[in-house]
């Protein structure tokens, strides 16, 4: 029986299935290989895409930057033709000049309406003068009447002009009624004509926006992406021109939900980036994602039909990288990264 435990086949054997029990025993983390550092390879590096679009349609005259330049926030990247968009600035602003003139035409009439009532009140006062000395006279012509001293032309005469008289006081006074509705008219009609001036006024401002957006700037400072805009090219809003990537990167890993107990935010982290030799930085844990990944799916399983199989979600697990490390000015968007996070290590201090 020795000699068959000891012969190379029964050891091989043996030592093949003390192999395999350690694989096992490795794979699902149990003693002696129970660990604290989770790991995992489906991580990425993310950044802040932005894709450069034009807010009108126009031809493209300009085109001034080329793929993957640096650029500075507001620099210039892409040129419209102005020149339709430079008249209708033009065309606006002659539309608030005449909105203009005719409200200071309105502040014209009100003074010549002012002044027209004043005339007409000086008229009433000349006809109440003309009227009084009519009256007077009647009131000597009517006594020498009435005696037959005072022939029937004096009396005809005098009456006359009395009423003469009457009807010019009431004509004065019509036409000072007159003065004040054709003011009141004027002065009413001032808001609209204000409110005309402020239509031309945002109307130049929206003229002065469409010629200002023709010219197309960086947003931010950063890289670019491949320069789509071309020469010559007819261009609508949201045409996509290009994308520019600024340097603001993180990582996020994405753990099964079965490595998460124990995880904190500030926990330290170290990752490897495969574009750069394996090479190793640090960062913290910055917070986790509010659902599993597969509830931000476009088409979500439904779990509800068919048979069943249990599958370990995916979390997505945000990671700030730390300051002052050389080689995260390489990091890109995109890049594939090994996270590795040790559950037992102290969270940092809050900031």
């Amino acid at each position: 029986m020795l000699n068959t435990l000891r012969s190379p086949a029964a050891i091989l054997t043996l030592l093949a299935g003390l192999t395999g029990v350690l694989l096992v025993l490795y794979a699902w983390r149990l003693p002696p290989f129970a660990t604290t550092v989770e790991m995992t390879d489906n991580a990425y590096v993310r950044g802040y895409v932005t894709i450069v679009s034009p807010q009108l349609s126009g031809y493209v005259s300009k085109v001034a930057v080329k793929d993957y330049e640096a650029v500075k926030a507001g620099q210039i990247l892409v040129q419209i033709d102005d020149r339709i968009y430079a008249q209708k600035l033009a065309q606006a602003k002659g539309t608030l000049d005449t909105q203009k003139a005719s409200l200071a035409n309105s502040h014209q009439q009100e003074l010549a309406g002012k002044a027209s009532i004043a005339a007409s009140e000086a008229q009433r006062d000349s006809a109440n003068a003309t009227y009084t000395r009519a009256q007077q006279a009647w009131s000597r012509v009517q006594p020498l009447a009435e005696k037959g001293i005072a022939t029937s032309v004096d009396v005809d005469t005098a009456q006359a002009t009395l009423e003469q008289a009457k009807a010019g006081v009431d004509q004065a006074t019509a036409t000072i009624e007159v003065s004040r509705q054709t003011l009141a008219t004027t002065i009413g009609s001032r808001a609209g004509l204000e409110a005309a001036v402020r239509s031309a006024e945002a109307a130049v401002q929206l003229a002065q926006i469409d010629l200002d957006n023709t010219t197309i700037t960086a947003p931010q400072d950063g890289k670019l992406g491949e320069v789509g805009a071309r020469l010559g090219q007819y261009v609508t809003a949201g045409t996509q021109l290009m994308a520019i990537v600024p340097k603001d990167v993180w990582i996020i890993a994405n753990f099964k939900e079965t490595q998460l107990d124990g995880m904190k935010i500030g926990q330290p982290v170290v990752f490897t980036v495969d574009a750069l030799s394996k090479a190793e930085l640090k960062g913290y844990v910055e917070g986790f994602s509010p659902a599993a990944g597969s509830e931000f799916s476009v088409i979500r399983a439904d779990n509800a039909t068919g048979n069943f199989t249990k599958v370990a979600q995916r979390v997505g697990v945000r990671v700030s990288i730390d300051a002052g490390q050389p080689l995260a000015d390489m990091l890109a968007p995109g890049m594939s990264v090994e996270v590795r996070i040790d559950k037992a290590a102290e969270p940092r201090a809050a900031n």
